[in-house]
């Protein structure tokens, strides 16, 4: 009696299953990736200087925390572009933000001078009310 030995699944599929693997890895490594570069992108504008400073200002301002209540935090992903060069460069972004009570967004605008940052808008959008809450420092005010 002869026995035969039986090729496993791999030998049987190996003309499709190799170059199908070796796909399924490409991919894998395009979207990983992806989003590597696309969370260094987002740390690094959140750990800029304008992204920071706007959402501290907002969480600590008391008619901010008056319309959205308290705890104050991020709502999402941000919009807008911040660009910078050695000791200039400038900032256009949008950042939800939300409380215990209400939804609005954070607009910055400004740019970056000898190292400075100087903006040119700094407020407060209000979801429900449509109200604007200006988070820059009041300048003299004729009485």
């Amino acid at each position: 009696m002869e026995v035969v030995k039986e090729k496993s699944w791999f030998q049987r599929n190996w003309m499709w299953a190799v170059p199908g693997c070796g796909c399924l890895v490409f991919i894998a490594v395009i979207v990983f990736g992806a989003g590597a570069i696309f969370l260094g992108v987002k740390n690094e504008i959140i750990d800029s200087g304008p992204y920071d400073y706007a959402l501290t200002l907002a969480q600590n301002d008391a008619n901010v925390i008056e319309a959205l209540g308290n705890d104050i935090e991020e709502d999402g992903m941000f919009k807008g572009n911040i660009s910078y060069k050695n000791s200039s460069g400038s900032v256009d972004i949008q950042i939800p933000i939300k409380g215990s009570i209400g939804y609005g967004t954070i607009y910055v605008k400004g740019f970056k001078d000898d190292g400075d940052w100087e903006y040119e808008e700094l407020y407060v959008l209000i979801k429900d009310s449509q109200l604007e809450i200006n988070l820059l420092e009041k300048s003299l005010e004729v009485i």
